[in-house]
This record gives structure tokens, C-alpha cells and sequence, in this order.
């Protein structure tokens, strides 16, 4: 007996006539869809009258779904997986069953569509030619000056997802560090309060600081930094030196500006000085 199709299965960001037509009929076909949260999918699926059956598949559940799923297409039962919005097992659960279904020889198909990712940097307005994908931004702020400190050396464009609750830290990190640099931030998109604000994270800050709520999920889009001229570690460290940069002040900002690692600036002075 052959295996079954797990179907990964792309569907709106938020408007529900953004569904592919191909999308409803897979969906309406297969034994089984899991989802990342039933609740919210069954809204999707009612709107298109589809009635197959339905399982979670989630972020807490999806290491000990994944078997079940696994050995339902190895019955030769097809399933589809759908996450809240968008494309499946890109900042959502799918990936684990996805390469479980690789190794055990089943096919995986996809059935392409509405994708955050994708809708966020088609209105960006930034060379999105050749991109980096950050995900959800970490919560620490520790963690948020070392990625953003990496975004300033970044030549490409920059995306990522933000929650309504952190935007405005993020932004303020930002601001800090990435200075003039233009960003693109979209809040809801397709959805009835779509909104897509450019700006730099300083404007951004205070454009979205002075509301009293910010709601629906956020992508930024960040336009690449210009590509530095390359410098070797001790001329680098040299020039901040004349500055009247020392220690590791110096070695930060070597990594800031030139992009060096902070520990060669750091031994690179230390030898100067003893020098």
C-alpha cells in the first residue's frame, strides 16, 4: 500500500477571500487537517464549507502529533496542515511532521498561497532582491542590542515579526542603533485596519508611542545598511584610537562601525598598547 499526501497548506493572512481555490479543494479531500489552533481554523473552514476532520497541531503538541500524523500517511490516509494564517511551518509549527514525512518516504506536497512574509515585503518598498528573516524578535533587551547591532552590518533588507506588546521596545532599541535607516512597519495587513507606516524607528516610535493602543500583528522591514569598505582589524583599531577610543568602548564600536568581531578589536589594542 502507498503512502498518503501531507499537504502543507497555505491560507489567508486575514482576509478569508484570499483562499486559493486549489486550497479549498485539497482541504475538502483529505482524511485529516491539523491545525494550529481548531478553533480559529474551523471559522476559515466553515466560510468555505468544509467539513473534514480536524486535529491540533501546535507548538506544545506538535512533537507528540507528529507520530500520529506520521502514521496515518503511512496508512495511506492524506493530510493537510494548516497553521492561523499564512504558510505553514514558517514561524509556525509543520516543520517536524514535514521532515518526518522526508524520511519516511512520503510525498510532501505544497499548496502555495497568502504569506505574511511575502505581502509585507512586496509593499515595503525596499530591494528585497536578496533578504534576511529574523522571525519574532527576542523579548530581552540584552538580546535585542546584539540583533540589531547585527542588522546595522546587514546589506540586505531585514524582515521580522513583532507582538503589539514589545513593538515599541524594539523600536526604541532600534532607534538607538540603526539611526536614519528607513523602515517599513505593517500592522494587519489585508485585514479591515490594514496599516503600513515608513519611517525610522525614531518617527515609527513615536508615531505608534502616542496611541493608546496598538493592536493586530506587526512586520518590519528594515532597507540594508550600504556595503562598508573592508579594513583590516589594526588599521581599524588605529583610527579609534586616535578618536580616544580605549578598551572595550573601542572594541564595540570597532564592531559597530567596521564590523569587526569585538574580541580581535579588543586583543588588536591590547597589543598596540603594549607595543
Amino acid at each position: 500500500m502507498s503512502s498518503g499526501v501531507l499537504y502543507i497548506v497555505a491560507t489567508p493572512i486575514g482576509n478569508l477571500a484570499d483562499m486559493g481555490a486549489r486550497a479549498v479543494e485539497v482541504l475538502q479531500s483529505v482524511d485529516l487537517i491539523a491545525c494550529e489552533d481548531t478553533c480559529k481554523s474551523r471559522v476559515l473552514l466553515r466560510h468555505w464549507n468544509i467539513d473534514t476532520r480536524v486535529t491540533s497541531l501546535h507548538r506544545f503538541s506538535e512533537s507528540k502529533k507528529s507520530q500520529s500524523i506520521l502514521d496515518r500517511l503511512l496508512r495511506g490516509e492524506d493530510v493537510a496542515i494548516i497553521s492561523d494564517a499564512g504558510t505553514p511551518a514558517i514561524s509556525d509549527p509543520g516543520h517536524r511532521i514535514v521532515r518526518m514525512a522526508h524520511e519516511a518516504g512520503c510525498r510532501v506536497a505544497p499548496i502555495p498561497g497568502p504569506s505574511s512574509l511575502a505581502a509585507a515585503l512586496s509593499v515595503s518598498g525596499m530591494d528585497c532582491s536578496s533578504f534576511v528573516f529574523l522571525g519574532f524578535l527576542p523579548r530581552k533587551r540584552t538580546e535585542l542590542r546584539t540583533l540589531f547591532e547585527q542588522i546595522n552590518a546587514e546589506t540586505r533588507t531585514s524582515v521580522f515579526f513583532d507582538s503589539p506588546r514589545r513593538i515599541l521596545q524594539s523600536l526604541g532599541v532600534a532607534a538607538e542603533i540603526l539611526g536614519p535607516r528607513r523602515l517599513t512597519l505593517m500592522r494587519e495587513l489585508t485585514k479591515i485596519h490594514e496599516e503600513i507606516l515608513v519611517g525610522t524607528a525614531a518617527t515609527l516610535f513615536d508615531t505608534l508611542g502616542n496611541r493608546e493602543t496598538i493592536l493586530g500583528e506587526i512586520i518590519v522591514v528594515i532597507e540594508g545598511g550600504e556595503p562598508r569598505a573592508r579594513i583590516d582589524v589594526e588599521t581599524a583599531v588605529r583610527e579609534l584610537i586616535r578618536e580616544g577610543q580605549v578598551g572595550k568602548r573601542l572594541a564595540d564600536e570597532a564592531h559597530k562601525r567596521f564590523g569587526i568581531k569585538k574580541r580581535d578589536a579588543y586583543q588588536t589594542y591590547l597589543d598596540l598598547q603594549g607595543k
